[in-house]
Formats: structure tokens, sequence, C-alpha cells
């Protein structure tokens, strides 16, 4: 029952966190002058490089598809992580926010640059900041909370509204 009670978490927490992340990344791209689909295939471009620019919504799906088993696989790995240590349980949240800039830190300076994107990675402190505080708040926090309601509760989660 912990297991499952664990993998829905993972579940919830990590497709939470890459929709919000990703409607993060549509603001910002809107604000720009950009479009949601760009954002999906500059995700895709990863695997593919430029041409999953003119992919259409085919590599837009797959940039979608990449992004949200990228933010699961990072619930997966804090709850490897945090279901190893009764302090970090207790403090699950502040441990999220903090997991949440070892996201963007790891995919960032690991991951972008091993990948096929073809742009060049820049950053600013200003950057650099935006993407702590945005990571720490909708990737991180997300996985933590969820995780915190489903797996590390002692009990289980009430579908009544008291």
């Amino acid at each position: 029952m912990a297991t499952n009670r664990a993998y829905t978490g993972i579940l919830v927490g990590g497709l939470l966190a890459g929709v919000l992340d990703i409607a993060y990344a549509f603001v910002l791209a809107v604000a720009r002058n950009g479009r949601p689909l760009r954002v999906l295939q500059s995700v895709a471009s990863g695997l593919l490089g430029s041409g999953a620019y003119q992919g259409g919504v085919a590599t837009g799906a797959l940039g979608l598809a990449l992004h949200l088993g990228i933010t699961v696989v990072a619930a997966w790995v804090f709850w490897l992580v945090v279901k190893r240590s009764p302090l970090m349980q207790r403090q699950v949240l502040w441990c999220g926010l903090v997991f949440g800039v070892l996201v963007y830190l790891f995919m960032n300076f690991v991951v972008l640059p091993l990948s096929a994107v073809p742009f060049q990675l820049r950053y600013s402190p200003g950057v650099i900041l935006q993407g702590f505080v945005s990571h720490a708040a909708l990737v991180g926090l997300p996985i933590a909370w969820c995780l915190r309601w489903f797996a590390f509760s002692s009990s289980p989660p009430s579908h009544s509204a008291a």
C-alpha cells in the first residue's frame, strides 16, 4: 500500500511540476512574442537538434512528452533520496525547494550541454536567479508537496472535505 501511495505521489508530483514549469515557459515565451509550440520544439531539440523546429505539432508533442518524462523521473529521484532520511521527510518542503534548484543546475549545466540543442547557452546572473526561483517553486515544491501528501504522511489521503 505504501509503495502504491509513493508511486502516486511520484506520478502526480512529477506531472504537476511538469505542467507548472511548461506553463511558466509558455507565459515567458508569449511575453517575448514567442509561441508555446516553439517552446515545446526547443525541448525536443535536445534530442533531435535543429530538425525539431521543422516537425510541427509532432515534435511539439514529443517535447511535451520529454518534458513531462523528465519531471516524473525527477520526482522519482527525489523520492529515492528522501525516503531514506526521516529528517528530510520532516523537512520535505524545504528539501523540495532545494531540489528544484538542483534540478535547474543539473538540466542547464549537465544535460543541455550534452544534448543536441542547436542554440548557444548563455546565463546571466538574472537568468540563473529566475531559474532558481521558478524551479524551486514550480518543480521542487510541487514534487515535495505531492510526495509528502501521498508517500510520507502517516494516514492515507482523505477524499472528504473535512
